[in-house]
């Protein structure tokens, strides 16, 4: 997510350093998921800024199955000077999770992230995900740039989740 835990940090040599906290108490994801329906195109929205996404706009991620049942994750963005960068992960859902976290991976076994979709639309038009630190979040959607009334109310359902919305750094899509 964009979408997903350290989006470009292998391919753009950024050295990690997490944010504050900006939910010290996450709640569990809402309801289930259905892999099925969250595969496909999200678009960033807005997320907590982190060093590997530093500068990013134009952020999308690109969910598909893998053969072996598990995620194939495609994360890219623009840079400031107009050069796309992209990261490539897999991901396994957690059993016992109704598919709500997985653990994602961008590095082989060296970096193994949480991703939780914490919760989503009845029609997966919109999607919040974090991790249980409260350090990341990421607001998602299928469209690049929804009506202002709608990230309104993904920005006013994060803030009723317990996530600082202050914290938001909102995404430019072209």
């Amino acid at each position: 997510m964009v979408l997903g835990a350290p989006l470009l940090l292998a391919s753009c040599g950024v050295v990690f350093q997490p944010h504050a906290v900006g939910n010290p108490h996450v709640p569990q994801p809402l309801k289930p998921v259905s892999i099925a329906a969250y595969l496909g195109r999200w678009y960033e929205i807005a997320r907590y800024d982190q060093s590997f996404q530093a500068g990013c706009d134009g952020v999308t991620a690109d969910y598909s199955l893998k053969p072996d049942g598990k995620l194939a994750i495609v994360n890219t963005c623009r840079e400031p000077d107009g050069k796309t960068r992209q990261a490539r992960a897999r991901a396994y859902v957690l059993p016992n999770t109704a598919n709500t976290q997985l653990k994602v991976s961008f590095f082989g076994p060296f970096y193994i992230g949480n991703y939780w979709i914490l919760d989503h639309a009845d029609d997966y038009t919109w999607a919040i995900v974090g991790d249980p630190t409260g350090r990341y979040l990421w607001l998602l959607d299928r469209k690049p740039v929804p009506g202002t009334a709608e990230t309104q109310a993904l920005i006013a359902r994060a803030a009723a989740l317990g996530y600082n919305v202050s914290m938001l750094r909102r995404t430019r899509q072209p």
